[in-house]
Order: structure tokens, then sequence, then C-alpha cells
């Protein structure tokens, strides 16, 4: 899956977590995936312990942070007006 697709698996809606970017509309946001990556969780771990996510998601946060830090353009992350 290219960055593009992955990243219209991100979602910002002001309505949830103040428009933080979310995962596909759920309320999990891409911060504590990346957080749980960081403190070592694998992707296995993450995925048992929210069984909505699929491991394109995981990706999907990947792309994110690595356009973020690129500055890229995140044109693909879906923004949903309140």
């Amino acid at each position: 899956m290219e960055d593009e697709a992955l990243l219209g698996r991100i979602t910002a809606d002001p309505a949830i977590f103040g428009g933080k970017p979310i995962i596909r509309g759920m309320r999990i946001p891409v911060e504590l995936v990346l957080s749980l990556l960081a403190q070592g969780e694998t992707p296995e771990s993450i995925l048992d312990d929210y069984p909505d996510l699929q491991r394109e998601d995981i990706r999907a946060c990947l792309a994110y942070a690595r356009a973020a830090i690129a500055d890229d353009r995140l044109s693909a992350v879906r923004v949903q007006s309140a």
C-alpha cells in the first residue's frame, strides 16, 4: 500500500480529540499508536490490545509521522468539518 493510500486511513475531526489525527474515524489517535511503538510495543501486541485496528492502520500511523517530519503534504488525510 502506498503512502497516499495509507494516509487515507487517517482522519481528523474537530469533534474528536480536538481535531487530532485519528485512525479511520475511530477514537484511536495516531499519536497513541506512535507512542506505543516508541515504547517498544510490537505491532502484534497493539493489534491484540486494539482488535478494531488492522496492520495497515499501524503502517498508516508510520506513514503519517514520516510525512509530517518530511514536511510533505498531508492532503490524503480526511479532515471533517465541525
